[in-house]
């Protein structure tokens, strides 16, 4: 699970100081603002650790990736390519990664949080380069073992420590090879060391990490009449919910099964899926079925009240088929797994907007097989409806308020601020932004002073309002 973040020099964002990820968190913030800039370049690290080539330090994408970011150039803020792109990232191991020195036995290192520091710069072809990388090994918060590479002003680069003494191998000095991606040494590299191995286990976290990200994207897939399943297991219901059913098929054959949390029902990944629909209020009944035995295609079958007769999704409303990806990947994908939305809400009346946060609360507290899943969900919303039942929720102690972070993002000139919401344990808000979500207040004052002419004017004209 991610814990904190920072971006500097990525598109809108200067530097979005840190960002405490909290198992649910929620940005809000007017459109264009930059929100979605922040998943992209997690999406953007995801491709570049997936894909074939290693000496690229950066996977910007095209047209047939998942996100296509254009240049280095586009990427970085005020398309400045002297500035340096850096992030960081925090996350939380879910098993302890134990370092030995060959060289000495008797010193282990042992944490379960690992800290990532990237810098990438532009080489003399415009492509990012990276500038330094370091990894930092934590246990309960305090560091244990730190790494880094950089470079020098000759632009060699250095592999350093303060906690770890490494040794270069015996026979010349070969310089270090550039690094692998933006995130491994390259085993070149490690073998001019002859206690640099663990650092091939940094690297694997990483990838481990970066792999339990997935997305979905603000506009999802129509609904269909037919859904294809050759049985297979899709990572993810895609970043546009076109594995939605493919997903619960393969949870159902996978014999996955899930509750909301302690002491609570235990229900197969199908049924589950469907309490959480007729809890929202959108359908009565919902299931996924085989056209004929044997054959590939399904069908999704609703009923939207207990006397209603079944129909195909296709033939109810809209919003079922817009909501349905959104609480499939938030049960679906894989325990210790981050989950990026945008607008889950979208097409939804606002009391369903509202229970959807219930759902989301659920997701990061739900146990599957008598283990917590331990799953994050990270939510771009427009929604006050789903604020007010978060704040609700944190209120009633159904949730806490430190597994919540709420922070609004607003243009300031030509970069982004992200200012963190203090809410505390009665669900308030103590720093509530100014024209957070409009001015209601300006439209509330303007409709009653527009009243109050408009029955003047009506009795001017002898006409009683």
């Amino acid at each position: 699970m991610l814990t904190h973040l920072r971006i500097k020099n990525f598109k809108a964002w200067k530097d979005t100081k840190d960002i405490r990820l909290a198992p649910l968190t929620v940005i809000f913030g007017a459109n264009s603002a930059g929100k979605s800039s922040l998943g992209h370049l997690l999406l953007a690290l995801q491709q570049t650790a997936r894909s074939a080539d290693r000496r690229r330090a950066l996977n910007l994408g095209d047209a047939t990736s998942l996100i296509d970011l254009g240049t280095f150039a586009d990427c970085l803020h005020a398309h400045d390519l002297q500035q340096e792109l850096s992030f960081e990232l925090d996350w939380r191991l879910p098993k302890p990664i134990e370092v030995r020195d060959p060289l000495q036995l008797e010193k282990r290192y042992q944490g379960n949080h690992m800290q990532l520091e990237v810098s990438l710069i532009s080489n003399k072809s415009h492509q990012p380069e990276v500038e330094s990388l370091r990894y930092e090994l934590a246990s309960n918060a305090a560091s244990v073992l730190d790494v880094s590479l950089s470079r020098d002003e000759k632009r060699k680069l250095n592999l350093r420590s303060g906690t770890y003494d490494f040794k270069m191998a015996d026979g010349r000095k070969w310089p270090l090879e550039e690094p692998e991606k933006f995130y491994r040494l390259s085993d070149i590299t490690m073998a001019r060391y002859k206690n640099a191995g663990f650092l091939a286990d940094f690297a694997l976290a990483t990838e481990a990490m970066l792999e339990g990200i997935s997305y979905l994207g603000p506009l999802r897939m129509h609904p269909q009449r037919l859904y294809q399943w050759s049985g297979d297991s899709p990572a993810s219901v895609g970043s546009l919910g076109e594995n939605t059913i493919a997903a619960i098929l393969a949870a159902q054959r996978e014999g996955r099964r899930l509750n909301r949390g302690p002491k609570r029902a235990t229900q197969t990944f199908a049924e589950f899926i469907a309490v959480w629909l007729k809890d929202l209020g959108v359908i009565y009944d919902f299931s996924v079925r085989a056209v004929a035995e044997g054959r590939k295609e399904y069908e999704v079958l609703v009923k939207t009240h207990a006397k209603a007769a079944e129909v195909k999704i296709t033939d109810v409303g809209f919003g079922v088929s817009q909501v349905l990806p959104a609480i499939v990947q938030a049960f679906y994908c894989q325990p210790h797994s981050t989950v990026w939305m945008e607008q889950p809400e979208i097409h939804l009346h606002p009391q369903v907007q509202a229970e959807l946060a219930d759902v989301f609360i659920s997701a990061t507290q739900a146990r599957e097989n008598g283990k917590p899943r331990d799953v994050q969900l990270i939510v771009e919303s427009h929604s006050e409806h789903f604020l007010n039942r978060l704040q609700r929720r944190v209120a009633e102690g159904m949730v806490r308020h430190e597994d919540v972070a709420v922070y609004f993002c607003r243009r300031a000139g030509a970069a982004t601020d992200l200012e963190p919401l203090k809410l505390n344990v009665f669900g308030e808000i103590e720093n509530w932004p100014e024209h957070f979500f409009g001015n209601e207040m300006a439209d509330i004052a303007g409709r009653t002073m527009a009243a109050l002419q408009r029955k003047k004017d009506l009795r001017r004209e002898g006409v009683t309002p």
